[in-house]
């Protein structure tokens, strides 16, 4: 079967690289130059099932509130006259309560588990390279009473099958000796052996170079503009100077998944969340970390990815806007600069803010729609990398007929 795969990010390649599997004769197209160029360009690295707690908690609403006159805080609001924005935001906080915490936590997690067996999967299949560092990921925290409360919420995942360890400061500098300097700043951790890190642009760059080199095309410098549909089918995608038809398509645009749906009478309820990101050169005389992790507290991530320290932080409710000036990078740094004072070539910065495609319960859309030949797979949010290759393989099962192999309840179109 001709499918065009509309999208060239982690999501986009691995959902090619899938259907490529499967026989299918795949074209993907592309906005930018080359793969992975905007959301799966500079993310945070971290490969983190054992992370896979849902946003929407009945923390964040206390959170988003302080944002208002804290720069401080791990989710920030910011006021916007778009009516799309409000909407998002009605659904998120719905979802703010116990219930759908634990709901959306599971659902995340299944889908993470799962994923990250299929990443390893895939690259046992291809030899891909990313800068991969195994070994776990640590979550640790500054306070008793926020480490009390860390250790607590590890009971969902741990009784979902998730291994969870709970760690004094002398096991979390046993563990990651670069974090020697901070050990009296720390009451402890909660360590996840399986969790993992890796550059999910070199990933995606390096799958994308496997697929093309075995016949998908990718069409770069590319935009899509619309989709002509003729009754219950998507017959064309339309593009600046061009018309490309398939037998099936795949929507994995990201942020712009939403806007284009809506066009088709589609209301996906998806809406970007800017996160911002510093990466820093890693050279002999440093001393950085082996491990990813998490500050828990001021919610910055970091991780090793080859000769580069990928530091990130901040969830901003801020609409399409992708700017950023240093001013927004300087809290991560400091946070960055306690924990490994000779960690990185700090004077060195390079800056980058991207839109994560986020749902309000965090986790993504999959199926059909209207069209019984569209195929959405988009709406990952701030763990896209994490979900990528576990999402594309769900894809292709569904567009083969066959039966998904995890539970897709909530994670449907319908």
């Amino acid at each position: 079967m001709k499918i065009i795969v509309m999208g060239a990010g982690v999501i986009g390649v691995t959902t090619a690289y899938q259907l490529l599997k499967d026989g299918h004769d795949v074209t993907v197209i592309e906005r930018n130059d080359r793969p992975a160029a905007e959301t799966s360009f500079a993310n945070a690295g971290l490969i983190a099932p054992g992370h896979a707690y849902a946003w929407s908690s009945p923390r964040a609403p206390g959170i988003l509130l302080k944002s208002l006159w804290r720069d401080d805080q791990a989710l920030r609001f910011r006021f916007s006259s778009d009516p799309l924005f409000w909407r998002w935001c009605y659904l998120f906080l719905r979802q703010c309560n116990a219930e759908g915490a634990r709901r959306n936590t599971l659902r995340k997690h299944k889908l993470c588990v799962y994923s990250q067996a299929a990443l390893n999967q895939v690259v046992a299949e291809t030899g891909v390279a990313y800068d991969q560092a195994a070994g776990g990921i640590l979550y640790f925290y500054r306070t008793a009473e926020s480490f009390a409360r860390g250790a607590a919420n590890t009971k969902i995942l741990a009784d979902d099958g998730q291994d969870l360890q709970v760690v004094e400061p002398d096991e979390v500098v046993r563990l990651e000796p670069a974090l020697a300097g901070a050990k009296e700043s720390i009451a402890g951790a909660i360590y996840c052996p399986s969790d993992e890190s890796g550059d999910s642009h070199l990933f995606s760059v390096n799958l994308a170079k496997h697929c093309e080199d075995r016949g998908v095309r990718f069409l770069y410098n590319t935009a899509v503009e619309a989709l002509e549909v003729e009754g219950d089918r998507v017959t064309a995608v339309r593009c600046a100077n061009s018309r490309k038809s398939a037998d099936h398509y795949v929507l994995a645009l990201g942020n712009q998944s939403a806007n284009l749906a809506r066009t088709l009478g589609v209301k996906l309820p998806i809406y970007p969340v800017k996160g911002y990101s510093v990466t820093l050169p890693v050279e002999a005389e440093h001393q950085p970390p082996a491990l990813g992790g998490v500050d828990e507290d001021s919610l910055v991530a970091y991780a090793r990815l080859g000769n580069r320290l990928r530091v990130t932080a901040t969830a901003e409710f801020a609409g399409y806007d992708t700017s950023h000036k240093p001013a927004d990078f300087a809290y991560m740094l400091s946070v960055a600069r306690g924990l490994f004072p000779n960690g990185a070539a700090y004077d060195r910065p390079s800056y980058w803010s991207c839109l994560r495609p986020m749902t309000p319960e965090g986790s993504p859309l999959f199926g059909l729609g209207a069209q019984k030949n569209l195929t959405y797979n988009c709406g990952h949010g701030h763990m896209g990398w994490t979900m990528s290759c576990g999402a594309a393989r769900i894809t292709a099962d569904l567009i083969a007929g066959r039966p998904s192999e995890i539970d897709l309840a909530g994670m449907t179109v319908q």
